[in-house]
């Protein structure tokens, strides 16, 4: 397992997100402040290469220089609001969400060990020695 690697991946993932996020937020701002900028950003963003943060940003750095330091700065601010309560949150929304993967497997074990099992109250009754029929 290549520790170092998986971070690194992470952070990649991680980053375009946020840079997904900060989009999002200029989009919904320019939409109040200048809605055929909005739009144009809009529509600019679905080419799927937002996928990469950092291929989108070179691209909207050619296309549209003003909204790329804009998106740069709205995703170094939630980078800023978030990274102090990343690590605690991943570890316990994994361990939430592990659990809750057991749970559920636990009840379809139940479930089915439940159906394998006969139904008890179908069976006859054994008679205890008082009850036997009288000769």
């Amino acid at each position: 397992m290549d520790l170092k690697r998986i971070a690194k991946d992470t952070v990649k993932v991680l980053v375009s997100y946020l840079t997904y996020q900060a989009v999002r937020v200029v989009v919904s701002q320019l939409g109040e402040t200048n809605p055929p900028l909005s739009l144009w950003l809009n529509n600019f963003s679905t080419t799927g290469k937002i996928q990469d943060g950092e291929v989108y940003l070179s691209d909207l750095m050619q296309a549209n220089q003003d909204l790329a330091f804009r998106v740069m700065t709205v995703r170094a601010h939630l980078a800023e609001e978030v990274a102090d309560y990343l690590p605690e949150m991943v570890r316990t929304g994994i361990q939430q969400a592990n659990m809750e993967h057991r749970r559920q497997y636990l009840e379809r074990m139940t479930q089915l060990s439940a159906a394998a099992v006969p139904d008890l109250e179908a069976t006859p009754d054994v008679m205890e020695e008082g009850d036997r029929p009288s000769d």
